[in-house]
């Protein structure tokens, strides 16, 4: 994993590093987790295609994370309300 950075700000304020992301063998993927992945592409840590490969990640999964914080913050990557929000969204951007 390459990035241009070597370190960025976290979801929390914490400084993010590539040693202190979360490991390459997540499983279950809490928001906090899914926010540092974010904040490490974003801040150019990492790419998109990084996170994707290392973490076994689809692209379109990634892409609904980075949505859902961008838009509701980090109660937007809780996956009970992720079909709720997409669906409020959706609902409104039709107007």
């Amino acid at each position: 994993m390459t990035g241009n950075s070597t370190s960025v700000i976290g979801p929390y304020g914490e400084p993010l590093t590539l040693a202190t992301l979360p490991p390459t063998e997540t499983k279950r993927w809490y928001p906090r987790l899914k926010a540092q992945l974010v904040a490490a592409v974003n801040g150019g840590l990492l790419s998109v295609d990084d996170v994707c490969k290392e973490y076994r990640i689809d692209f379109e999964e990634f892409a609904s994370w980075q949505r859902g914080l961008e838009r509701l913050g980090m109660r937007g990557l809780f996956i009970t309300r992720a079909q709720k929000n997409r669906d409020y969204y959706e609902r409104f951007q039709k107007y």
